[in-house]
């Protein structure tokens, strides 16, 4: 059996005078980059450049929308309804769409940022609202959820085509969900532990959670952060890692 996977990254979230990341660097080895829409990150001119970028170097482009909170970089719990969730990502996609038309491309797909993602994850309510607005925007467009949550599930429910994601640097809860940020062992930073996790998510569709159980996912796109100090060494070594174990890293939807 040939396998696949989608890496993924969280880019273009520099702003003003402030530029955070290591973009240029992570884009050589990911297939697809979720770029930031203004709202919890990123500005006019980064999103330009940002798309700029992936265009150059044939990376998938994808909206990264979040909640309107620059200051907590979106990683806040905001109380919503569904209606102002549907309609900021209907604008923040808006945005990035007119970004990629000026390159003659696309949006390949949607992923949801930091807490509004989490939310959604949950609550179905929320989740519907996202997976509607991506809907009715453009159907066509790939939904990114963290695995087995309700965002993947109602994205499904509306005839989206969804890719459940994991991540390579976090601890899981034994339900599938993330630790949260605020608990001291959200991050993995022992490298070789975060890619044989990875290998293993990919091939045996298990992953460890904190209380040692083993909790069934589904690896279709591998999340990466940008923003840490080694982000580009570890991309690469896990490029590398898949590559050595005969697994084919190719954007989330390519029939390839």
């Amino acid at each position: 059996m040939n396998l696949s996977v989608d890496l993924n990254c969280d880019l273009g979230e520099s702003f003003g005078a402030y530029r955070i990341g290591q973009d240029n660097e992570v884009m050589e080895w990911i297939t697809s980059a979720n770029i930031a829409c203004g709202y919890h990150a990123g500005d006019h001119n980064v999103m330009r450049e940002t798309v700029e970028k992936a265009v150059k170097n044939n990376v998938a482009i994808g909206a990264h929308p979040g909640l309107l909170d620059l200051q907590g970089f979106g990683r806040r719990k905001m109380q919503v309804t569904p209606e102002e969730v549907f309609n900021l990502m209907v604008y923040q996609i808006g945005a990035m769409r007119g970004f990629a038309e000026i390159y003659g491309t696309g949006i390949s797909h949607v992923k949801p940022h930091g807490a509004l993602y989490s939310m959604a994850a949950a609550d179905k309510v929320l989740a519907a609202a996202i997976a509607d607005a991506i809907y009715r925007v453009d159907k066509h467009m790939i939904l990114f959820g963290l695995a087995n949550s309700e965002l993947v599930r109602e994205g499904r429910k509306r005839g989206l085509q969804v890719a459940e994601e994991v991540f390579a640097d976090r601890n899981y809860q034994p339900d599938g969900t993330l630790t949260p940020r605020s608990a001291p062992n959200a991050l993995i930073h022992d490298v070789d532990l975060s890619l044989s996790r990875v290998i293993r998510m990919v091939k045996e569709n298990k992953v460890k959670a904190v209380d040692g159980t083993d909790v069934a996912i589904q690896a279709d796109t591998i999340c990466v952060h940008g923003d840490g100090a080694q982000a580009a060494v570890f991309v690469r070594r896990l490029a590398e890692a898949l590559s050595g174990q005969h697994i084919q890293i190719s954007a989330a939807g390519d029939p390839s």
